[in-house]
């Protein structure tokens, strides 16, 4: 298990985020606290997705405020916690949580794509913090093979090139996220 940390560079906030990679899968658990509209907002989130990176499950909760819970197959079929089918986001299989850079990397694992490569994809959007859920497109391209990967967010006619690690977690994301060094161990 692997635990990171970023630090939003829009304003006020932080995120603290485990990744476990499974015989089964990958697990995420993460705690954000920032402000989005200069409305300060506290949110928990767990993410499940399967060996090819394909979201299967992901619950989010405001502190004193609303939850949305998403099953999907995989295959861009999505329901919510209560079983509605929602239609909206069909076909999409990636989701894109607004308050934090971990969520690109799904669609970065998931792509596999190849250096100069570029592919247009729909994703299930979830704004912070009122977690309204819209399909939104974009595209991402790699640069440099598991180091640097275009985002655009053709929604809304936004670019960056996002620096990553070796497990495709985001370490710089110009002008919202950087991640912070990690924290040193105590001494035994």
């Amino acid at each position: 298990m692997r635990e990171v940390r970023w630090t939003s560079e829009e304003g006020e906030g932080i995120e603290h985020l485990t990744f476990d990679a499974r015989d089964d899968g990958f697990y995420v658990e993460s705690v954000v606290v920032g402000q989005r509209y200069s409305k300060p907002y506290g949110l928990f989130y767990q993410v499940r997705c399967d060996l090819q990176w394909r979201t299967l499950r992901a619950y989010l909760k405001i502190a004193g405020g609303g939850e949305l819970e998403l099953l999907g197959d995989g295959a861009g079929n999505w329901h919510d916690g209560h079983g509605q089918w929602l239609g909206g986001i069909e076909g999409c299989i990636d989701i894109d949580i607004a308050a934090t850079p971990f969520t690109n990397t799904l669609p970065i694992r998931r792509l596999q794509l190849a250096q100069g490569e570029r592919q247009p994809i729909s994703v299930a959007y979830i704004a912070t913090p009122d977690l309204q859920v819209t399909r939104a497109e974009q595209a991402y391209s790699c640069v440099e093979l598991n180091r640097e990967y275009r985002y655009e967010g053709i929604f809304r006619d936004f670019t960056a090139n996002l620096g990553v690690d070796e497990d495709g977690l985001v370490i710089d994301y110009p002008t919202l996220f950087r991640r912070l060094a990690p924290l040193p161990l105590p001494p035994r």
